[in-house]
């Protein structure tokens, strides 16, 4: 499975060309990495500025453009940026993606704090299980591994019954990007659980081999990493995914088809149908 995370709500378009922040950029985006083997789009907005927003009429207009134009899991941000309130990132699920991330704990961001406090990630989970959203838990630190099994075993299994980590590495304030800290993590992970891993900045590269090698799966994009190589930038998401896919096959681990994704995640059919 291969995930891209094409905008982030960090970078600004100024300091990387290429980033997409119209619609219309975000569904080329989307396109041309389901062509290089991305299976999900982790999608975050900007607003008429080009910056990030939780609008909800722009959120609904971004799933039904990605649904009508690609075949990709579309799943929401409901971390979207640092300052954003706790309603508006709850109102994100009425946007009704296929799946959206659920942050599993409150970690420095930088010199900023994400803050996810264990009500909020208790309502996340039980809203996304009730409008039947797929939801992929973003692991920050080991600690975040804990409250995940502290969530499971007080509030149910999620929708769909299986389990799903992102686990985000190489933050400043949380967990290395490390093959250290990533055989930490699966060794904490809920039983039957599979995990997608994604290496901020630097750490991207020996962050997606570990994964590979551990059998996880990867994150890759934008969001996440600028340079592709020491004085590097990078050029597209496109040349992240094609990476992604060029060493999952060298790891005989090739990309794998949408329909293989959603069945292993229990994503429920929200597509228009299809003519024919």
């Amino acid at each position: 499975m291969i995930t891209v995370a094409p905008t982030g709500a960090e970078t600004v378009k100024a300091d990387a060309p290429s980033l997409p922040v119209t619609l219309d950029e975000l569904v080329r985006t989307a396109r041309t990495c389901a062509d290089l083997g991305a299976s999900v789009v982790h999608v975050h907005i900007r607003d008429d500025d080009a910056l990030p927003t939780l609008d909800l009429a722009r959120l609904r207009d971004t799933v039904a453009a990605l649904r009508e134009s690609t075949e990709l899991i579309v799943q929401l941000s409901t971390g979207g940026a640092v300052t954003d309130p706790e309603a508006h990132r709850l109102r994100v699920l009425d946007a009704e993606p296929d799946a959206a991330s659920c942050t599993m704990g409150t970690v420095n961001f930088g010199t900023d704090v994400f803050l996810n406090r264990w009500e909020f990630v208790v309502e996340l989970h039980e809203r996304m299980r009730e409008r039947e959203i797929v939801p992929e838990y973003e692991i920050f630190d080991l600690g975040h591994l804990a409250a995940l099994h502290r969530l499971l075993d007080r509030h149910g299994p999620p929708y769909g019954g299986h389990v799903h980590c992102d686990l985000v590495m190489g933050v400043p304030g949380g967990m290395p990007g490390t093959v250290q800290a990533l055989a930490a993590a699966v060794q904490m992970m809920p039983a039957g659980a599979t995990f997608s891993a994604t290496g901020v900045g630097r750490t991207s590269l020996p962050v997606m081999l570990a994964a590979l090698s551990a059998g996880g799966h990867l994150r890759v994009g934008m969001e996440d990493t600028l340079t592709y190589a020491p004085g590097e930038p990078v050029r597209d998401n496109a040349q992240l995914v094609a990476r992604a896919s060029g060493l999952a096959r060298i790891a005989q681990r090739p990309p794998a088809p949408v329909g293989e994704v959603r069945a292993l995640l229990g994503v429920r059919d929200r597509r228009p149908a299809r003519a024919g």
